[in-house]
């Protein structure tokens, strides 16, 4: 079941990562630029932002398992759709309507983690996921990068294809209905916002919501500017820039893992502020050496893998605690902390193609931002955390 819902949390990343390597290639098929086919990436962010505050309420409201495989079906069909665009544009909006459908997955899979483990294992059973997760990184953008060079790009969306029939096959077969259609749930309009504002007003959501949605956020801002930098500035092959996402979820699926250790030894929020710490001390020395011109492929390399890590530990335990209020309204708090998740990511990732400049500064910039308005989160929610039980 944990496997099976890892592999429905795996389709939105691995459709976001595996086709990265790919974009020098795709400019040139389509006769654009570089930077327009990275609006392609903010077209699938902004489609996965909006669909979870869509699916929320159908899932609280329907049960988990018809929202899902008709989500399933329309990532299917856009699937499709990619593979024959034969335009940028067509292919920005079919990214848009494919992360409508991949998005079901990313929230349906929180709730049920919601719905079938106790709030004191939802921490570690998040880890356990990670671990399925991460492997996206390692995998997506090695084989995409091997695809795109041997096959065309066109291939991967192919690939996706295939992803999608067994995504659809393996949770047909091993998850269970969660949770059955509640007819009390309402969906029209007023009684939806006051189920949203339900979720807003329960200050451990809203803190570490958007404490980890805003860390997620400068993640996406460097797969944004990554391509650039590292194959345009520093001269990596495709094959190289698959390999560096392998070495980088090494750090992040280690660092998920340790964590489901140490939450046996230490307090869950010691872990989240030691590791936004990190964050924060990683995402501003990038900046810095960019902006004094002294940022290098190796330091460059070991500052992002150490990042990764240090996200590895804060992503599990931010979503734990902010699901953990919710009981019978967890499809809502689930779409709420995905939207949160990918909105930023849309608008950091936006942010790193706007601010093209030729250089590393827009990536590393936009992710000490996003860093120290995480860890700024943190420290206010822990600070207020301590004068209400005071």
């Amino acid at each position: 079941m944990i496997l099976s819902l890892g592999v429905l949390s795996a389709v939105g990343p691995f459709s976001i990562d595996m086709y990265l390597p790919a974009f020098p290639v795709m400019a040139e098929d389509l006769n654009t630029t570089v930077p327009h086919i990275q609006l392609s990436l903010s077209s699938y962010f902004i489609g996965i932002s909006l669909g979870q505050l869509i699916y929320g309420p159908l899932i609280d409201r329907f049960g988990r398992l018809i929202p899902l495989f008709t989500g399933l079906f329309i990532y299917l069909l856009t699937c499709i759709a990619c593979a024959f665009a034969n335009t940028a544009d067509t292919l920005i909006v079919m990214r848009f309507f494919q992360a409508l459908g991949s998005c079901a997955g990313m929230v349906i899979s929180r709730a049920m983690v919601r719905d079938i483990f106790p709030v004191s294992e939802n921490a570690r059973i998040f880890s356990l996921l990670m671990l399925v997760i991460g492997v996206s990184p390692i995998l997506a953008p090695t084989l995409g990068g091997y695809m795109s060079s041997g096959l065309g790009w066109r291939s991967i969306f192919i690939f996706l294809i295939v992803l999608a029939v067994f995504t659809i096959y393996m949770c047909y077969k091993y998850l269970p209905e969660s949770k059955p259609a509640d007819k009390t749930m309402s969906l029209k309009p007023k009684a939806v916002l006051q189920d949203f504002w339900f979720a807003f007003s329960e200050p451990r959501f809203i803190y570490y919501a958007l404490a980890g949605g805003i860390a997620s956020a400068a993640m996406f801002a460097y797969i944004a500017g990554s391509t650039f930098v590292f194959i345009e500035l520093f001269g990596f092959t495709e094959k190289q820039y698959g390999w560096l996402f392998a070495l980088n979820a090494i750090g992040l699926i280690s660092a998920s893992q340790l964590n489901s250790k140490l939450l046996k030894k230490y307090p869950i929020g010691m872990i989240i502020k030691n590791s936004s710490r990190v964050q924060l001390a990683t995402a501003l020395l990038l900046a810095i050496l960019s902006v004094t011109q002294l940022l290098n492929v190796y330091s460059t390399l070991v500052l992002i893998w150490i990042f990764m890590s240090a996200l590895g530990f804060f992503s599990p335990n931010t979503s734990a605690l902010s699901m953990a209020p919710f009981d019978k309204k967890a499809g809502i708090a689930s779409a709420l902390l995905g939207c949160f998740q990918m909105l930023f990511s849309a608008l950091a990732s936006f942010a790193v193609s706007f601010l093209h400049d030729g250089t590393a500064l827009p990536m590393t910039s936009v992710m000490a931002f996003c860093i120290i308005c995480s860890f700024s989160l943190v420290y206010i929610g822990q600070r207020q955390a301590k004068k209400y039980q005071a």
